[in-house]
């Protein structure tokens, strides 16, 4: 029985038997507008960006300290990307049984990024460097990603598209700092102070806004918008192209859909070709002989497009529909390679600079229309671990993107790597042309239709 004290709320059912829970206020959950629930997973990824888009930076100087060839280097770049991304559907499945709240994976999470960075500055061992940097670092900031990429969609169910790429987008920005700092100010005589000041603001950061996050209960929904009217409202172009999910599916009864693995399949191709921009752009220029800051500038440019143009993407996929989103611009991040690479063999600046914007668009545009296309077709409720499946796809993608990509480069030169990254890109274009919402209300009519039609004959 509900006490007095506790906000009421009442259960609505629609047609397909989805339930929204209405009636509760943010006030009344957490103590403070929704709109925190933007800004909070907004600082969490900023904060954790650096590992991933901060490395093409960190990674000479770090070579030359601890005498790393580029395979060496790239392993801790696949390493960190294998356990950040298989955090997520643990992080997910353990939130959404009640065994992990979500402040609690957020505080654990910035405990290892701070940790991560200690044992990154005393990596004499390259195993420290895996075990201590890259794989604590990645449980960390695994944890922190998950707990923020999807609490944004569960306040704001109705309407996700742009603000959870916003969050998304300092995923990648976040890093621009850090990668002029690496460029410029990171050198064997104080690599080891960077690393500490970088550990403590990043890890320091992150369990201080682990404080502020909480989820709102299963089915929530905000108490002033009708969510049958809403559902009905054929004036909403963002419902429009993107219908709500028919029922909050389970991660079991996702797994029994076809459409999770054609998801999945995408996001390892897009991945790899977003990852290996990301972590050799850099390496690339300095290989092409273009200065410093043309190296740093083509990195910030393709994090800041990357991170900044996420939110973009989610609002175009709010008009034209997730799905032809990811066909646009996963073709564009396919093409975009062969532009780099051409600019870059050529030693033309500014087309260097200009290809690395576009595919930082590309590239970070996968992040938010997979993080909103899953609960499209499976429901917030269940989003943690059902997106954590999804999710998990990055760990492929990281290793073609980092060591694969490396020992590619090392044995047959930057065109090989980025010719095949554009094919790549183009391939997961043309998966996308398959997707479609799963309907199991649909699926079971027609099974029982075929049974009636059997038991008359």
């Amino acid at each position: 029985m509900m006490n007095a004290s506790e906000p009421s709320y009442r259960e609505i059912k629609d047609q397909n038997g989805r339930i929204y829970r209405v009636g509760e206020t943010p006030q009344q959950i957490m103590g403070y507008g929704r709109w925190v629930m933007i800004l909070v997973p907004w600082i969490a990824m900023f904060l954790i960006s650096t590992f991933e888009y901060g490395w093409g930076a960190a990674e000479h100087t770090l070579a030359h300290v601890y005498h790393w060839n580029i395979v060496d280097a790239f392993w801790n770049y696949t390493v960190y990307v294998i356990f950040e991304a298989g955090a997520s559907y643990p992080t997910g499945w353990l939130r959404e049984h009640g065994y992990l709240p979500v402040k609690r994976a957020m505080l654990i999470g910035g405990i290892m990024v701070l940790l991560a960075f200690y044992f990154l500055a005393h990596s004499q061992s390259l195993w420290v460097a895996y075990l201590g940097y890259a794989a604590l670092g990645g449980l960390g900031a695994g944890m922190v990603y998950s707990s923020a990429i999807n609490i944004t969609s569960k306040w704001y169910p109705e309407k996700k598209g742009l603000r959870t790429g916003f969050v998304n987008g300092a995923y990648a920005y976040g890093s621009v700092p850090f990668i002029f700092m690496f460029s410029f100010y990171f050198h064997p005589s104080n690599f080891v102070t960077v690393l500490y000041l970088t550990g403590l603001i990043l890890g320091g950061g992150i369990i201080i806004v682990s404080f502020f996050m909480k989820d709102p209960p299963k089915n929530w929904w905000p108490k002033d918008v009708d969510p049958l009217r809403w559902k009905d409202d054929r004036r909403n172009r963002a419902l429009k192209a993107n219908p709500p999910a028919v029922k909050q599916w389970t991660t079991k009864e996702m797994m029994g859909t076809w459409q999770v693995y054609v998801l999945w399949i995408t996001f390892v191709l897009i991945a790899g070709v977003s990852l290996f921009g990301t972590g050799f752009n850099v390496p690339f220029a300095k290989h092409d002989h273009f200065g410093p800051f043309i190296a740093a500038a083509s990195a910030g440019v393709l994090a800041i497009v990357n991170g900044g143009g996420r939110a973009f993407v989610g609002w175009v996929s709010d008009q034209v529909g997730r799905r032809n989103a990811m066909t646009i611009f996963f073709a564009m991040e396919g093409l975009v390679q062969f532009g780099v690479l051409a600019s870059g063999l050529a030693h033309n600046e500014f087309f260097f600079i200009f290809f690395a914007f576009f595919a930082g668009l590309g590239g970070g545009a996968l992040f938010p229309l997979f993080a909103t296309i899953t609960p499209d077709y499976y429901g917030e409720a269940n989003n943690a671990s059902n997106y954590g499946v999804v999710y998990s796809a990055k760990i492929v993608g990281g290793i073609y993107g980092g060591v694969a990509s490396a020992a590619m480069i090392s044995s047959f030169g930057y065109t090989g790597g980025y010719i095949l990254a554009g094919i790549l890109g183009l391939i997961a274009a043309l998966l996308t042309l398959t997707l479609k919402q799963p309907h199991p209300v649909l699926a079971q009519q027609t099974l029982g239709a075929a049974e009636g039609e059997t038991a008359t004959q």
